[in-house]
């Protein structure tokens, strides 16, 4: 075979190794002309340009781009360089008296070691040696030797000791008194210094007890290896390791980890196990916080540790607290992740949806976009707080709409103002349909919209705290169920924005047409799965999204989705009562000199203000047919559509079963149940659920209003 007719590219496929070995099979008549291929394409391989899949390390680290993270670096820093300082500051006196201690010591061996200079001792090993010898012309040359050094060096000690004999003369009656204790105190520093004792430090060590180690790659092996995944087990058993991406980095206040998992882990399964990685690493739960990374694939896993747990962490002061102004339409801040970095969120095109277990922090966390919308002078703010504690009662001092309570009277005034909501949606969109395109091309309210006073496009916040109250009210829940629905999915961008926050999720308190329409949620601790995605959304709790991995003492801390791509755990911002009071003071100022303070905080009456004129009650007994001691539910709800139309109407439109149901409901509150009452209807009996007058009567008589 020749150069020229040589295969090189079979050559080399060969020695890479490319070749895919083919089975020689007898021909089938049926496949005679077919000629066998390689499944793996060598050539095909070579030709491939593949995507360019490597990141470039960042050229400085991150932490250093990041001013939160320059700030967390240099803040530890000074708190170092400050402990250390103070900590040999208070011991100096100490370090004096050893000092002191030490120079007599000092004294003798200086002395003794001028001596030993001028004296040429070091010269008197070799003449013993040249004596031993008996080389004695070799003595005789080291004692001229010695001759020519002694007067030397003795010439220059005794020149030494007549200068320093004149400082100290001068220094003790010729010099300044804080020249002359300077001169003495360095030279008892020089010569206690000269006299330690060679196993004994002048200073204490300032020992900073390091609470955690740096995280390193075998650390994070050995962890993962032994928190129950049988894929992560085999890694210590010589099984397929897991990958680094990139190195193991500081990131804010902790360490960043992001690793590829063996093939076929996931990163949830690794966040389920949270407990027994923080327990691996032998960390606090708080300070070990796991997440996936699925844009780029279902196994990678980020793991950030911490420097300290999260729920020690000082309580974050917000920024807005002291001063400033929010613009509804750019982000407002809210807290900081585990890292440190702040975490802002948009309050304007989107709905809130806020829930957890009681005394997790919920409320405080409503707090803070119930007051940035306070601090935009454009916005109109509705609270609606029922549970009555009065923990929401700082916005009294600026909103239009205000109620405490869990009273019918509190409730009813949530759902006049949800009415109140669909009608407004209903006015904004026609007036939007009807600007110019060039004042509106996206057909939803903008900054210069929300300004222009005249069009009343302004921002319309509602916060309903405890909306499980008005959602599961026998009366009123499924009206505003219905309206609230609504309103969520119209409402984001006419600018009427609805912040809902329950301490019980469920699909009997919050209604899944509204969870589902939400955009930004956030949770803190839930006990279940259900809870968990009634709040984050379906499937959260599947993808690793957890709110019931946080512990009692993560107070304030909750899982925020839809504010960023990715779902963000959070440290939410502290703000007290009387800090509340304060901001909520600036925002009334702000209004009262934009001149938009209306409403509730102006003084004005409203819808939500006064108490409800009627009672289901006390409308049967308007309407009750004289002469009858029972009377079919169907009956009684037509004849109170009649009455109050305004209240009772929704109910007209539903089947004659649906009817009886929602007027049992409605009256099930008060001690009175339906029964089966008897009527001839075309020679025919039928039975229907009804109710008793003498039953009406009792509990009209017991009724004290309340639920």
């Amino acid at each position: 075979m020749t150069i020229e007719n040589f295969d090189w590219k079979a050559a080399e496929a060969e020695l890479n190794g490319d070749r895919a070995e083919v089975e020689t099979i007898a021909p089938d008549e049926d496949y005679i002309d077919a000629a066998a291929v390689p499944v793996d394409d060598a050539e095909a391989h070579r030709a491939w340009n593949a995507p360019e899949a490597d990141r470039r390390a960042p050229i400085l680290p991150a932490w250093v781009l990041s001013r939160s993270g320059l700030a967390a670096e240099l803040t530890r820093f000074g708190k170092l360089v400050a402990y250390r300082c103070a900590y040999h500051g208070v011991r100096l006196p100490l370090y004096g008296a050893r000092l002191a201690a030490w120079s007599p010591v000092g004294t003798a061996r200086v002395v003794g070691a001028v001596w030993r200079w001028a004296s040429d001792a070091e010269g008197r090993p070799i003449r013993s040696d040249a004596v031993t010898a008996h080389d004695y012309a070799a003595y005789q040359g080291l004692v001229r030797l010695r001759d020519r050094h002694v007067r030397f060096r003795g010439a220059l000690t005794i020149t030494g000791a007549l200068g320093l004999t004149g400082a100290g003369l001068y220094l003790g009656f010729g010099a300044p008194d804080p020249l002359a204790w300077s001169a003495l105190g360095g030279t008892v520093a020089a010569l206690g210094l000269a006299g330690k004792p060679a196993d004994k430090p002048l200073v204490t060590r300032a020992v900073v007890k390091v609470k955690l180690r740096p995280l390193t790659s075998p650390m994070v092996e050995k962890a993962l290896s032994r928190i129950g995944i049988a894929a992560l087990t085999a890694i210590a058993k010589g099984g397929e390791g897991i990958h680094w991406p990139e190195p193991i980095s500081r990131d804010g206040s902790g360490w960043r980890a992001v690793i590829d998992l063996p093939a076929g882990t996931t990163a949830v399964e690794v966040i389920d196990r949270r407990d027994k990685l923080a327990a691996a690493l032998a960390r606090p739960l708080g300070c070990v916080w796991p997440e996936g990374q699925s844009d780029v694939h279902p196994g990678r896993l980020v793991l950030w540790v911490g420097d300290t747990d999260l729920a020690d962490a000082k309580a974050v002061a917000w920024p807005l607290a002291k001063g400033g102004t929010v613009d509804l339409f750019a982000p407002f801040p809210l807290g900081v992740d585990p890292r440190g970095k702040a975490v802002t969120a948009d309050l304007m095109y989107t709905n809130w949806l806020v829930g957890s277990i009681p005394g997790m922090g919920k409320t405080f966390l409503v707090k803070l976009p119930v007051l940035a919308a306070g601090l935009d002078a454009r916005a109109e703010v509705q609270v609606f707080e029922l549970k009555g504690t009065g923990d929401l009662a700082f916005a009294e001092q600026y909103a239009t709409r205000y109620a405490s309570g869990a009273d019918d009277e509190e409730i009813e005034a949530a759902l006049i103002a949800l009415r109140d909501l669909r009608a407004e949606c209903k006015r904004r969109a026609r007036i939007i349909k009807g600007l110019p395109r060039d004042l509106c091309p996206e057909n939803k309210v903008t900054p210069e919209l929300a300004s222009r006073k005249g069009l009343g496009l302004h921002p319309l916040v509602v916060a309903i705290d405890e909306c499980q109250e008005l959602f599961s009210h026998p009366e009123y829940g499924k009206e505003a169920a219905e309206l609230a629905e609504k309103v969520v999915k119209l409402g984001r961008a006419l600018g009427v924005i609805l912040l809902l926050a329950t301490q019980r999720p469920d699909k009997d308190s919050l209604p899944t047409g509204v969870s589902a329409n939400v955009g930004t949620r956030a949770c803190l601790r839930v006990m279940g799965q259900v809870e968990n995605d009634m709040i984050l959304g379906t499937s959260a709790y599947k993808n690793g999204i957890r709110a019931t991995m946080f512990t009692k003492r993560d107070r304030g801390v909750f899982y925020l989705v839809g504010a960023a791509d990715a779902a963000l755990i959070v440290k939410g911002a502290f703000v007290d009562g009387p800090a509340a009071d304060r901001i909520a003071a600036r925002a009334r100022a702000l209004r009262i000199e934009r001149g938009t303070l209306a409403g509730h905080a102006a003084g004005e009456a409203t819808a939500t203000a006064a108490a409800p004129a009627h009672h289901v009650l006390d409308d049967l007994a308007a309407v009750w047919p004289g002469g009858e001691a029972n009377v079919w539910n169907t009956v009684l709800v037509d004849r109170l559509a009649e009455l109050r139309p305004e209240v009772y109407g929704q109910w007209t439109g539903l089947a004659d079963t649906a009817k009886t149901e929602a007027l049992t409901a409605a009256v099930k509150p008060y001690g009175l149940s339906t029964k089966g009452v008897g009527r001839r209807v075309g020679g025919e009996v039928v039975n229907r659920r009804g109710l008793n007058r003498g039953d009406l009567d009792k509990a009209r008589e017991g009724r004290t209003g309340g639920r």
